[in-house]
């Protein structure tokens, strides 16, 4: 073989993978798409919480959370948990079971000075009385710096 034939080659060789490669490409695309619609769909939710940053001691600290989930079947329940003072995470207060959207308040005061961290879980209930709630989405930890 002469130097032109091997580069003639290489140069076909090249154009055939850049081709396979773009058919293959788009051979994948039309695959994934039809994956995507196939696939089931998948409950989405989301919970958010509101608190002060600061707060003095004795004063009211009021936390609002709010949230929701998608998901058939359940009734939610939205629950604010504290954690401050090295007690670890325990339930202040949680909303009655609704279906659709959740919300609740708490309000309280701080005898003391320092950190007091509040998050809310959102449940999915099968009824009212449920004994076993399901855990679907926790909120941001938000921190109430009281002095």
């Amino acid at each position: 073989m002469t130097r032109t034939k091997k580069t003639g080659m290489k140069s076909r060789a090249g154009r055939a993978v850049v081709i396979g490669t773009l058919g293959i490409a788009t051979a994948a695309l039309g695959l994934s798409s039809v994956t995507l619609a196939a696939a089931p769909a998948s409950a989405k939710g989301a919970v958010e919480i509101t608190a002060p940053k600061t707060a003095q001691v004795g004063k009211t600290i009021t936390v609002k959370a709010h949230g929701g989930d998608d998901s058939a079947g359940y009734l939610h329940q939205l629950c604010l948990e504290e954690n401050g003072f090295g007690e670890g995470w325990h339930q202040e207060t949680c909303s009655a079971p609704v279906k659709g959207d959740a919300q609740v308040t708490a309000q309280g005061t701080s005898a003391r000075r320092g950190d007091l961290r509040f998050r809310a879980v959102l449940y999915g209930l099968t009824s009212k009385h449920d004994q076993k709630p399901v855990r679907l989405h926790a909120s941001d930890v938000v921190t109430v710096r009281v002095h």
